[in-house]
């Protein structure tokens, strides 16, 4: 090989290597170069408006889905990964009782990413807050700081992975609003699968948007608004 040839290879590694270099958070240029889609945007806030009117009791077609789409077993154990549970709220005072599905509320301050040590625990310019699995080290503070109980901890090993959602033992997980399908352009797979749609996903920051509407035309509230971490997910009818 000639000394032209070696010199013109050197410089071809060096350019390839510089091109894969963060621009931003989220982002590579070297993604931008092969046509992969930019980071997630600060413009947007994505949420989810929960009617409980529209949530049957003894419905779990949002559970099914979830577990089927991220290959979780289904198992209600401790030890079993849980992103969506059913769950049943009866107002002491008149005895009037609900079902709603409780997930991570992805919240805009929270908890979960403010006591994580490796900073594995982050929320994404867009509001969806995720565990990053290469920087989780399992010691579970996060767990514990999640006021909705929304987190659940790999203790087996996993097999026959959907490879759009990385999971693995000794981590932390929780729902991550379908982040691979919302990427995509398409709705969480809890969204799709009710039968009643009883949730609604959409961007809360675009004030033209089916569910930034009917926030402002109906009465919602945040869960455990009085810790002021203003949560993404809004329920109806509570």
């Amino acid at each position: 090989m000639s000394e032209i040839d070696t010199q013109r290879r050197n410089f071809l590694k060096t350019s390839v290597g510089a091109a894969a270099v963060a621009i931003a958070p989220g982002i590579m240029l070297f993604d931008i170069a092969h046509g992969k889609p930019e980071g997630a945007s600060s413009k947007v806030r994505w949420g989810m408006l929960i009617d409980t009117a529209q949530c049957k009791t003894g419905c779990n077609e949002c559970v099914t889905a979830c577990n089927k789409e991220n290959g979780l077993s289904g198992g209600t154990a401790a030890t079993d990964s849980q992103w969506i549970r059913k769950i049943e709220i009866k107002d002491i005072s008149n005895g009037r009782e609900l079902s709603l599905p409780m997930m991570c509320q992805h919240c805009e301050h929270p908890p979960c990413v403010d006591v994580c040590p490796t900073n594995a625990s982050m929320k994404r310019a867009d509001g969806i807050v995720l565990v990053d699995k290469h920087r989780c080290i399992g010691c579970r503070y996060c767990m514990m700081a999640c006021p909705y109980k929304a987190r659940s901890f790999v203790h087996e090993p996993l097999h026959d992975q959907n490879p759009d959602v990385p999971r693995g033992k000794g981590t932390v997980e929780s729902c991550t609003l379908c982040v691979h399908r919302v990427d995509e352009g398409r709705q969480p797979a809890c969204v799709e699968s009710c039968p009643n749609k009883a949730i609604l996903f959409g961007d809360l920051n675009d004030a033209n948007s089916e569910i930034a509407v009917k926030v402002r035309a109906v009465a919602s509230v945040q869960i455990r608004a009085d810790l002021h971490l203003n949560p993404g997910v809004r329920y109806q009818g509570i």
